[in-house]
């Protein structure tokens, strides 16, 4: 399976970014490789609007089953869901302990945004 996490770094030490669209990078991660690699989300960082959905096209892209992360917005959401992505909240800590946290099920899937729009 192939986890997405929102990410302030490039390593599995890296803190979980808490934003989704303004996330730094995201960590793509292969549960049954256990290797990751990085997917730089730059171009939705400055963004007046819109990062939300860039970001989601960005992990759409990668490939990614499984989105971890703290917070998504309703078009993000919407974007994800529609392409089939689950989406899991509460992810917090390094990356390493976010995976962790997955495996265990200490997660909680989305069943919907849980912001509203531009959250910071």
């Amino acid at each position: 399976m192939k986890l997405i996490i929102t990410s302030m770094g490039d390593s599995l030490d890296s803190e979980v970014d808490q934003r989704f669209g303004r996330a730094k990078n995201f960590i793509l991660f292969d549960t049954e490789k256990e290797k990751f690699s990085v997917v730089d989300n730059q171009q939705s960082l400055n963004m007046q609007s819109g990062a939300g959905v860039q970001a989601a096209q960005n992990i759409i892209n990668s490939g990614a089953e499984v989105l971890l992360t703290s917070n998504v917005g309703p078009k993000a959401y919407q974007v994800l869901s529609a392409a089939g992505i689950k989406i899991f909240l509460g992810a917090k800590g390094k990356i390493k302990d976010a995976i962790n946290d997955f495996k265990e099920g200490n997660l909680k899937e989305a069943t919907e945004a849980n912001v509203v729009g531009h959250w910071v």
